[in-house]
């Protein structure tokens, strides 16, 4: 059956900057597209450009926006106008029917009621095509916009728009940009063709630094098809990967492509359900999954792969993968292309070693180049993932050690690459609270990721530094304090700080406080369970989280944050489900043999905080991070700690469902609650 029928590609969309529902944009766009294509309905939100709300229509925009957090990079809009061309968001937009417009993964189709035009849009995976539908008899014009210091050009010989834009919300290599070139079937009237900026001048080409600029092509027919693409690496080769995408083909033809590929992701896991309303969840959620990491890299004339990196601001050979946090991610998404992509997630763990060929430092939070946010290097979970599951092979995993080993050992003179703090890290044990912020944060991710690249220490032969870096997976016992039992803040001097409050957020902590973080040591609950005394005290401890109410204070803050207000909003007490270090907690019951509490409280968070609906999250999804966490609690199955073999099997909420893997099929039914082992090295754990 077409899984895209469920699809709400709007899920999460009805968001804002002090409260999120998944923050998420409605996008078209290929599994994995380098390119996004949205509705931009009021640009004077910032980065939440978009809400379902809205009925005014700027344009259609190119983005590349991960989260409104991280921000976009070479935004470009495209909108047809009539008659008279205006550049001002706040002129140009037009009304529209949000109920009438169809948003699905593969295609959008939408009418500009002002301009009496139809808009069609399909995706390639670096382009795509549109189809214009003019009513009237107004002239017919197609204006495209972009932020920044952009340029363009007019060929009307070859009847095609070029240029370049170069904004990026995040620091990049100075000759960063994007080139584009549109290619109409219809001639462009050389006469009426102009290019705008701001202040409204029309010349042949412009260039304006770090304003908005666009330009506007008057077309001689009122039904046209426009095909495109694009390139971070010459116009050349935006020429060149329209020709390999678009060029000659239909827009029907290439639509079509773009359904089948993506029921090909959908139905990786297929599902049977006597509710429409899970239907929809699961195969939104799948979607959603499906978005990111973004291709990053083009195939030249040989169709062999280059990537410009952003980073330094030159080309290399082979593939690149951006727009992933994987201080987020590692939890849930990459434990699930570990099961049903594995194909994918080993290209895209190579394009994270390019990154480390590239510029010397693996990727954190690459968007195209590495923003540096969130603390942690949680690519150690990434490709722990990949070497205990058999996703790469042992030539690429000893590379891959080389960049962990060096984050873990050595500081970067760019804040934004490696471990903050790593010599003081190595020499305390933890990150001193009065000389780092996050410190308490930073440390559990620090001791996690050590014990990940003991992992891959040990898949490729290198027992000592296994040895060594399981051994500083202890260190988050350094920070735990036996007299408030949490885990808190220390100084350089060994002293604990001063004040301590277990409900105030920031600090020593990260988008959290000591409640959120205390059980985030998912390698050693054995030994959190020894610093509670008993596995019975450390479940008390977290029956605690879950029945004390959901009280909160700024703290280091010093102001509320969108986080704070939404586990507010539930009623799971201290359980913050709506953000990443509270997404196992309902799942240490089950580790500790206590399954029909986790069964209980995933039950409950799963039918109060998540549906389909374009409110359908309790926090910000963070590309796939919560979509894939609802994924694996319908199945029943849970990654508890990725960089191990482990899942824990739980009483799936699907009826039936069936997993497509690699060298086989994995059957999940109600009716049993059996032990089973993958056979792709992916043991599922059955809890007691």
């Amino acid at each position: 059956m077409p899984y895209s029928q469920y699809v709400n590609i709007k899920q999460g969309t009805r968001s804002s900057s002090r409260y999120s529902n998944g923050n998420t944009l409605p996008i078209v766009q290929l599994p994995f597209g380098m390119n996004g294509f949205t509705l931009q309905t009021n640009s004077n939100r910032n980065p939440w450009f978009y809400h379902p709300d809205d009925r005014s229509l700027e344009g259609i925009r190119l983005t590349h926006q991960p989260s409104p957090w991280i921000g976009d990079y070479t935004p470009l809009v495209m909108l047809p106008q009539r008659e008279t061309f205006t550049m001002d968001p706040n002129m140009r937009w037009s009304g529209f029917k949000p109920e009438d417009t169809r948003l699905q993964p593969h295609c959008m189709h939408v009418n500009l009621l002002r301009y009496k035009t139809a808009l069609e849009l399909a995706p390639t995976m670096r382009g795509g095509i549109i189809r214009l539908t003019y009513s009237g008899d107004e002239r017919a014009g197609f204006s495209l916009f972009a932020k920044g210091t952009s340029g363009f050009a007019i060929d009307v010989d070859n009847k095609a728009i070029t240029g370049y834009t170069t904004y990026c919300a995040n620091k990049c290599a100075e000759n960063f940009r994007m080139y584009f070139i549109f290619a109409f079937d219809c001639a462009l009237q050389e006469n009426d063709s102009f290019v705008m900026d701001c202040r409204g001048k029309s010349e042949n080409a412009i260039c304006i630094d770090q304003k908005d600029c666009g330009i506007n092509a008057c077309l001689s027919s009122h039904s046209v098809c426009v095909r495109f693409a694009t390139s971070f690496i010459s116009l050349d080769q935006a020429k060149r990967n329209l020709e390999q995408e678009a060029a000659g083909r239909s827009f029907e033809s290439i639509r079509a492509k773009a359904e089948r590929i993506w029921e090909r992701s959908l139905s990786r896991i297929e599902i049977e359900s006597e509710s429409v309303e899970q239907l929809k969840l699961f195969y939104s959620c799948m979607y959603r999954v499906f978005l990111y990491p973004s291709v990053f890299y083009e195939l030249d004339e040989n169709r062999n792969a280059i990537h410009f990196c952003a980073d330094t601001g030159k080309i290399y050979r082979g593939v690149k993968y951006v727009n992933h946090g994987t201080w987020d991610t590692y939890r849930t998404v990459y434990p699930l292309f570990s099961l049903v992509a594995p194909e994918e997630f080993s290209e895209i763990v190579e394009g994270y070693i390019n990154t480390y060929r590239d510029c010397g430092w693996l990727p954190k939070w690459p968007s195209p180049a590495e923003t540096g946010a969130m603390p942690g290097t949680m690519i150690d979970a990434v490709i722990a993932e990949a070497a205990v599951k058999n996703i790469c092979g042992a030539d690429v995993l000893k590379e891959a050690l080389e960049g962990l080993l060096t984050h873990a050992s050595n500081a970067a003179k760019d804040a934004r690459y490696g471990r903050k703090g790593v010599e003081d890290y190595l020499k305390y044990g933890y990150l001193p609270c009065d000389l780092y912020s996050e410190s308490v944060s930073a440390t559990l991710d620090y001791a996690y990721g050590d014990f990940c690249i003991a992992q891959v220490a040990r898949t490729v032969g290198r027992d000592e530094d296994a040895r060594r870096m399981l051994k500083q997976s202890k260190n988050y016992q350094n920070l735990f304090d036996v007299d408030v039992m949490f885990i808190r803040g220390k100084d350089h001097s060994g002293d604990w700080k001063e004040t301590f409050d277990p409900f105030a957020w920031g600090d020593e902590y990260c988008e959290g406080g000591p409640w959120q973080s205390l059980f985030a040591v998912n390698h050693d609950i054995d030994g959190l369970t020894a610093l509670f005394g008993s596995k019975e005290k450390l479940i008390v401890k977290i029956d605690q989280l879950f029945a004390m109410d959901p009280d909160y204070r700024c703290g280091g803050y010093g102001r509320e944050i969108h986080e704070m207000t939404e586990m507010a909003a539930m009623d799971f007490g201290q359980c913050a489900i709506s953000n990443q270090p509270s997404l196992h907690i309902p799942y240490l019951y089950a580790v500790l043999n206590e399954k029909g509490k986790t069964e209980y409280w995933v039950a409950r968070i799963l039918q109060q905080a998540f549906s389909a609906g374009d409110d359908g999250y309790p926090g910000d999804d963070d590309t796939g991070t919560l979509a894939a966490w609802v994924i694996f609690s319908l199945l029943g199955l849970y990654p508890f700690c990725p960089g191990t073999c482990e899942y824990l099997k739980l009483k799936p909420h699907v009826k039936r469902a069936v997993l497509h893997c690699k060298h086989n099929d994995y059957s999940i039914d109600q009716s049993q609650n059996d032990a089973t082992v993958l056979q792709h090295a992916c043991i599922v754990k059955n809890s007691r």
